[in-house]
């Protein structure tokens, strides 16, 4: 087959896979950060479906190369025949061959099979300097090269495959790339990360027939780091990934050179080997807390303000049934006034709600403001002459949660609006508690309240708006869950204020 038809940019089926099915040709690293086992992790976080042919065994750890095992070539081809065989592949990455048979059996397999990404990532000499391609098989791997849509060689072994010594110079290494890709007529990535500064660029390079050399350079900082183990692989790999995604090798840079440069800055966080250890793959997911955990983080900054509310005069007051009539009053109107804009927020928390269940919750959340409870106050205050003036603190109240609702984020509109779920149930079951605890006197003049409060369907509500807001801050991202404990923590205290209210302006 001319190697002009596999050069030609891809055309991939549906316009490309959210899920590419990638599959990577290259040598085994038991300690985990190069070669294949590289190869699988950056095909996985770049959410593809990743795939191996072994084409060598090697004993190595992040100290260097102690041994090289190259299986019987046609063994390979046994490999590469099963997959294609059953499995469309969208990308393939090439790494480590070893030997010139090796290089054959994936040259027959390549025009036979024809795959619309390929990535060579031609490995000659690794990091540490340890040789991982026998001499005679180097004019082997220099007819390959064509056969490839994209060649990725670190600057030593793209000054090996054009015969000349390494470069020290940015400008040496981009020539360099042009006389690779001249020669070949294949994109040549190359690359600056073994370069001396602060700088860390790479450029894609291709020869554009009469107009000459065509080079894109996407620029980069260097990460300051002793773990760079499987660097190369991993980023050969993304790029197959990528490619079979968006089918544009200068997009596909730009998306996996800022990947590389996050998972060299994690790298220390793995703490592998005690020599050149390996990157991070999966520094960009975020942990999940486990169920629950969230939600008890919220409890433990809801602490001090639930022990401030115990601690008001008017709870000691609303418990015993001392309270003067004219504080709940006070206490009463103000909290009509804020329901009817909470049932408001409520009902955009429906709008924003990510799921059906969720929606319908707080939609019945804010029907029940105004029906059940707007209807309690209303009938208490219907027979006592009070001034509904909106207070400061219910004002600051409801601005708050206004905010929250134009934030746009459903995770900190929930969060804001919990603790009016949360520490009213936690009081009332507590002043509940107390009121059944003394006989449930009927004289109490604050009775219905009370049991209002200590309703089993208000803990129920209560208890689903903590799963939801727990789920919310689950997935959220870390700023976004940072925002979410803001806002919870501002509605806590403003619940406190709210209650002291009474004795300040009635």
């Amino acid at each position: 087959m001319p190697a002009e038809a596999l050069q030609s940019t891809p055309v991939l089926p549906d316009s490309g896979r959210d899920l590419p099915r990638v599959l990577s040709i290259a040598g085994s690293d038991p300690s985990g950060g190069a070669g294949i086992q590289a190869d699988l992790k950056s095909i996985a976080a770049h959410g593809g479906y990743g795939m191996a042919a072994i084409t060598a065994l090697t004993a190595q750890n992040t100290r260097g190369v102690e041994a090289v095992h190259v299986p019987p070539a046609s063994f390979l081809a046994s490999q590469l025949d099963a997959i294609s065989d059953d499995i469309t592949i969208d990308a393939v990455k090439i790494g480590m061959l070893g030997d010139a048979a090796v290089i054959g059996v994936v040259r027959v397999w390549l025009e036979k099979v024809r795959p619309a990404v390929v990535v060579l990532d031609p490995v000659m000499v690794a990091t540490s300097g340890d040789r991982l391609l026998q001499e005679s098989a180097e004019a082997a791997l220099r007819d390959l090269l064509p056969l490839a849509h994209l060649l990725t060689p670190n600057l030593a072994e793209l000054a090996m495959l054009v015969g000349e010594s390494p470069q020290d110079s940015w400008e040496g290494a981009l020539d360099q790339g042009k006389r690779l890709a001249a020669a070949t007529g294949t994109t040549v990535l190359v690359k600056g990360g073994h370069l001396a500064g602060a700088e860390c660029p790479d450029a894609l390079v291709n020869m554009n027939g009469l107009l000459g050399a065509e080079v894109i350079q996407v620029p980069g900082e260097r990460v300051a780091t002793p773990n760079s183990h499987g660097t190369g692989c991993s980023l050969s790999s993304a790029m197959a990934t990528v490619q079979a995604r968006l089918g544009d090798w200068e997009a596909s840079l730009r998306e996996v050179k800022p990947w590389l440069a996050g998972a060299l800055e994690a790298s220390g966080r793995l703490d592998v080997g005690t020599g050149n250890g390996p990157v991070h793959h999966f520094h960009h997911l975020r942990p999940v807390p486990p169920a629950g955990g969230f939600a008890a983080r919220l409890r433990a900054e809801a602490d001090e303000d639930l022990k401030a509310i115990y601690g008001l005069d008017f709870i000691r007051g609303l418990a015993s049934g001392s309270l003067p009539e004219k504080e709940f009053a006070y206490y009463l109107a103000q909290d009509a006034i804020y329901l009817n804009g909470y049932s408001r927020v409520l009902a955009r928390a429906s709008a924003l709600a990510p799921t059906e269940t969720e929606q319908v919750f707080w939609a019945a959340s804010a029907r029940q403001c105004l029906e059940v409870e707007s209807e309690l106050h209303r009938s208490w205050l219907s027979t006592r002459p009070v001034q509904a003036k909106l207070g400061p603190v219910t004002k600051s109240y409801v601005d708050h949660l206004t905010a929250a609702s134009a934030s746009g984020s459903y995770a900190v509109l929930a969060a804001a609006v919990l603790p009016c779920f949360w520490l009213y149930a936690e009081v009332g079951k507590t002043l509940h508690a107390r009121f059944v605890a003394a006989g449930e006197p009927a004289a109490h003049p604050y009775a219905d309240w009370l049991r209002t409060y200590a309703d089993d369907e208000f803990a129920e509500a209560t208890r689903t708006a903590i799963t939801i807001v727990d789920g919310a801050g689950r997935n959220a991202s870390d700023a976004e869950r940072a925002a979410m404990v803001t806002a919870f923590r501002q509605s806590c205290r403003l619940e406190v204020d709210f209650f002291d209210a009474p004795r300040l302006h009635s």
